[in-house]
């Protein structure tokens, strides 16, 4: 009973506090400014082809598939939560071993995914800490991310391997007839294990048992708690990123409903509404709550891989703009002044913003091609915020790069790009050696 007792307040405190912590993040993203989206069959395909079917991460096969064998391995691992949530609340044991062989079935296909799921997390530590892949060790990859990733992969080895720890003893047990084991068959992985248990005594294995059940139990419930603080939080918010990223073609900016009606009404001043932007309007992007919320949604997804950066142009060319910075500057600011934006509402002042965190040099290196967005596994935009910020500081400020100050002013004088007058367009084919066709 004691047992139980403890198991259930741990149970319940682990998911009340992941409630929370999710509300929270929620209302953080909630924060930023509203956006319509359409086309739901859409967006669901996506989900499946790229979420669910890892579509990006199979361009290179390899990690793909180990990719995809951690993700699925895990979810399919874990549902014998279920199981060990019901025992654990009801001080049964293998309460579904009322299925029989179908019991012994599913139990091995279990292990065969945690032993997979070892397998490919022992690749993914080497390939980041021996191997030193380049995208895993960029200058914003400083020693927490690289340490967060550490301990991720770590604890999905040390979970994967409690299951085939506690399913090895309790085989054992079985075989000495203890009364609280009840014969339920061998499985596949934790039954070649057996002579590493062949010599342990009774209450070692009861021991091995108990400890391995509840280090998985707890270290599932502290997992769930800790990825609301991690990169790893896209376990599930890539899902809802997939879901609602960008439809239009890449190369498609959004427009500011505020410019685009005063631009129609230079066009056609008899049409709209002709009333002013509001006074706390604001061109482009300043601070978090400047963007649309699937920006900060993008933000909490970030998986921290590095796809964006390593094929970004700029950043190849030794640019300081990475990518994947710019998206993890945007968390990170997210993070530091939310819980004061929740309180004090839009009108809180740190005296911080994004420029904070990123660059102006950083903001300028960026050229559009969308290289970032197409190699993102998970969809995020970082180019929508380098934009935005962009247009903050055009509209807002003034500031731009001088070959673009002249642009503008040639646009603004000469109705062109260019710094000759309309009149002059023409005056380079006057020495040409054909004669102009007469219309």
């Amino acid at each position: 009973m004691l047992e139980q007792i403890v198991f259930t307040i741990a149970f319940v405190s682990a998911i009340a506090f992941f409630i929370y912590r999710l509300s929270r993040i929620y209302r953080y993203i909630k924060s930023a400014k509203p956006l319509k989206l359409t086309g739901g069959r859409k967006r669901l395909a996506r989900i499946f082809r790229i979420a669910i079917g890892h579509s990006k991460l199979f361009k290179n096969p390899l990690v793909g598939f180990l990719h995809a064998i951690v993700f699925w391995g895990f979810i399919i691992v874990n549902i014998e939560m279920l199981e060990i949530i019901f025992d654990g609340i009801f001080g049964t044991h293998r309460s579904l071993a009322f299925l029989g062989n179908g019991y012994t079935i599913l139990l091995s296909l279990f292990e065969i995914f945690a032993f997979a799921v070892i397998i490919a997390s022992v690749v993914f530590l080497a390939r980041r800490n021996i191997v030193k892949i380049r995208r895993f060790w960029n200058r914003e990859m400083t020693t927490w991310p690289r340490t967060d990733a550490t301990i991720i992969l770590v604890t999905e080895i040390l979970l994967m391997a409690s299951i085939l720890v506690m399913n090895a003893s309790d085989i054992a047990l079985q075989a000495k007839g203890h009364a609280h084991y009840p014969a339920v068959g061998t499985f596949l992985v934790s039954g070649l294990m057996q002579p590493w248990f062949a010599g342990m005594s009774e209450a070692n294995l009861i021991f091995l048992e108990r400890f391995a059940w509840w280090f998985h139990i707890i270290g599932v419930l502290l997992f769930m708690n800790y990825i609301t603080f991690s990169k790893h939080l896209h376990i599930f918010f890539s899902f809802f990123n997939v879901y609602f990223s960008k439809l239009a073609p890449l190369g498609k900016m959004r427009n500011m409903p505020d410019i685009n009606r005063e631009v129609k009404l230079m066009l056609n001043p008899g049409a709209g509404n002709s009333a002013p932007p509001a006074e706390d309007t604001r061109f482009g992007a300043k601070d978090a709550t400047d963007l649309h919320w699937p920006n900060l949604l993008g933000a909490f997804s970030c998986t921290e891989c590095g796809r964006c950066t390593a094929a970004c142009p700029a950043h190849i060319t030794g640019k300081k703009l990475s990518p994947r910075k710019i998206v993890m500057d945007l968390r990170d600011r997210v993070e530091n002044s939310g819980a004061a934006i929740l309180k004090q509402g839009k009108a809180f002042d740190d005296k911080k913003d994004l420029f904070s965190h990123i660059t102006h040099q950083e903001l300028w290196a960026c050229t559009t091609c969308n290289a970032c967005v197409e190699e993102c596994p998970v969809n995020i935009d970082p180019l929508a915020v380098i934009l935005e910020m962009r247009r903050f500081l055009v509209l807002e400020q003034g500031s731009a790069p001088g070959p673009l100050n002249a642009m503008f002013s040639n646009i603004e004088n000469n109705g062109a790009p260019w710094q000759y007058a309309a009149d002059d367009r023409t005056n380079w084919t006057e020495n040409l050696s054909f004669k102009k066709q007469q219309s």
